[in-house]
Parts: structure tokens; C-alpha cells; sequence
């Protein structure tokens, strides 16, 4: 049977970029179709129906009709513009990055509803405005696992014994956990804190609401946050400009800290 020339969707808007005078490009991630571009006609002259339905950050019930190249949105209603994200500046780089992932990570027209799923969930846990690079952890940890890099944390990715709560080490190249005799081989692997193999597992097998219950300081919270990036980067095969810009306004709440307790 032929594809219907025209079809509906929910699709969270990933990012946008300006076509001609008056159009847009618009990335969106859908639950049926995967990723998908679609150009919004009109979108960028004032008073266009579309354009703050098609804004990045926007969760949309849309309207698409087939196109020779890329479809075409001819309607679209905000479901859900995360307005806590916008009025804050680091939930809405967290938010951002979250996006950037999913874009890096996924092939156009490949259906993941589990991680369309995923990235709502993230979102709107994300304006909740608390725990929020536990939010972010969780995020990348899970759309590991929908994409098929599920990280094995419970043996020894070349031996298969099982993990002693001591200090391991994890392979970026093999996906998990090496115990530290195996990990003589590959002394490139990271090692890994007894209380940060305790949270990857919880989280692995947990809900939001659950994980973000745990307790984690600045020294876990580090150590967790270049654990998962640096397996991003190696199985993406790139630096992310969100990271850096989190980086930063990381740097800038830290010293702003400081400046209020002095």
C-alpha cells in the first residue's frame, strides 16, 4: 500500500536552521518515523502560524505532507513548550544537549519509539529544575541502551567473572566493566569507584522518579559525568559544542559561588 500523502505525528523539535528568505528546515524526533527534516514554509515571517510551533524545544502534534525531497509541515500545535526550561539558562543547555545527542546518535527515518519516549520524559523531568545532571546521566545511560550500547556493569566484559566492589575499570572499546587483572591488557580504560558502579546499576534498571532520589556529590557527579561522556565520544566518534557550552556555565556557577561566599 502507498504511503499517505499527507500523515500526522507528534514530534519534539530538535533544531532548525533558515532556508531562503522566509522558510525553515526543521529536525524534529517522532515516536512512528524516527528523525525526520521537514521544511516549514512561511515560518519566518511574522505572524507565520507556524513559527513558534516549530521553534527547537517544542513538543508539536504536526501535520506533514509527502514531499519530492523533504516533507513539508503544513500544521502544527504545541503540545508542550517547556516554558521552566526556557527562563533558565542552565536546564535549557542541559535540555540542548539532550537534543544534540539524539541528533548525533540516530539515522533519519528510523523508528525508536522507546527513545522518543525517553527524551520527553527527559525534558519534562528537566523542568522540574532539581537534580539535573542526575536527569542528564540517566538520559545518556538509557539512550545508550535504545540505540544497543548497553554497557554491561555487572561482570567483566572479557573474563565474565563477576565484579568485586573494589575499584574496575571501563572500556570505552568493549562496552562495560573490566576487573583489575583484565584490565592490564588495556590500560587505556578509566578506572571506576565502587559508588559509581553502585549508581550505574541502579540507574540501568530504575525509573526517573527513582533515580532521582540518589544522593550523589560533586565528586560522583564528576566522575560520572566523564565516565558516560567519554562513552559518547568514543562511540559517536565526536566532540559535542552543547558539552562545551555546559562546561561553561558550569565553570561560571562555580565561580559565582565562590564570589557569594566570600
Amino acid at each position: 500500500m502507498a504511503a499517505p500523502h499527507v500523515y500526522q505525528t507528534q514530534a519534539i523539535v530538535v533544531k532548525q536552521s533558515k532556508i531562503g528568505e522566509a522558510d525553515r528546515i526543521v529536525t524534529i524526533y517522532t515516536p512512528g518515523f524516527g528523525k525526520l527534516q521537514a521544511i516549514a514554509k512561511g515560518a519566518c515571517r511574522p505572524g507565520s502560524k507556524l513559527g513558534g510551533n516549530v521553534e527547537p524545544l517544542t513538543y508539536s502534534s504536526m501535520m506533514l505532507a509527502k514531499g519530492r525531497n523533504l516533507d513539508i509541515i503544513t500544521q502544527s500545535q504545541t503540545i508542550d513548550a517547556f516554558p521552566a526550561l526556557r527562563n533558565d539558562l542552565w536546564h535549557m543547555a542541559c535540555a540542548l544537549y539532550t537534543l544534540d545527542l539524539v541528533d548525533s546518535s540516530t539515522l533519519e527515518n528510523s523508528e525508536n519509539s522507546p527513545l522518543f519516549d525517553l527524551l520527553l520524559n527527559t525534558l519534562r523531568c528537566l523542568c522540574q529544575l532539581q537534580n539535573d545532571e542526575s536527569v542528564v546521566r540517566y538520559f545518556e545511560l538509557h539512550l545508550l541502551q535504545h540505540l544497543g550500547y548497553r554497557p554491561q556493569l555487572r561482570r567483566c566484559v572479557n573474563c565474565d567473572s563477576r565484579l568485586n566492589p573494589v575499584i574496575n575499570f571501563f572500556s570505552y572499546r568493549q562496552g562495560g566493566i573490566l576487573c583489575p587483572r583484565c584490565n592490564q591488557k588495556e590500560p587505556t580504560c578509566r578506572p571506576l569507584s565502587v559508588d559509581a558502579l553502585k549508581v550505574l546499576r541502579l540507574w540501568q534498571g530504575c525509573d526517573y522518579p527513582t533515580a532521582s532520589r540518589v544522593k550523589i556529590g560533586r565528586e560522583l557527579s564528576s566522575e560520572l559525568e566523564q565516565v558516560m561522556q567519554g562513552y559518547m565520544r568514543c562511540l559517536l566518534q565526536r566532540e559535542f559544542k552543547s558539552t562545551a557550552w555546559l562546561q561553561e556555565l558550569k565553570k561560571k556557577s562555580l565561580v559565582d559561588n565562590c564570589h557569594r561566599t566570600n
